[in-house]
């Protein structure tokens, strides 16, 4: 089964940074993008960053000029570099891979990884 792994995260202050990593657990996979989304404690699943096959790059209005998504479609790996952290980027972290088109949209993401926390005290 084609899976994701996600490293980096943990617990920074406010104003720090950290940078979370994803590669896959197996074998390599073809896909036309990959992404990060986060999901704030009592909160729905939402897009941070992506990276798309053909280079094009995208943020979420909320860390933009924060954070920094770059990475190797074709090896599936990518990482999510976030500075000047806050208390409300505190959440679970998932990457995921679109095999099926080019998107931002969770419900095209039909490859995940397990997750990982970021905590940013204040």
């Amino acid at each position: 089964q084609v899976q994701l792994v996600e490293s980096g995260g943990g617990l920074v202050q406010a104003g720090g940074s950290l940078r979370l990593s994803c590669a896959p657990s197996g074998r390599t996979f073809s896909n036309y993008a990959m992404a990060w989304f986060r999901q704030p404690p009592g909160k729905e699943r939402e897009f941070v960053a992506a990276i798309w096959r053909i280079g094009n790059t995208f943020f979420a209005d909320s860390v933009k000029g924060r954070f920094f998504i770059s990475g190797d479609n074709a090896k599936n790996t990518v990482f999510l570099q976030m500075n000047s952290l806050k208390p409300e980027d505190t959440a679970d972290y998932y990457c995921a891979a679109s095999r099926l088109k080019y998107s931002l949209a969770l419900r095209d993401y039909d490859t995940w990884g397990q997750g990982t926390q970021v905590t940013v005290s204040s």
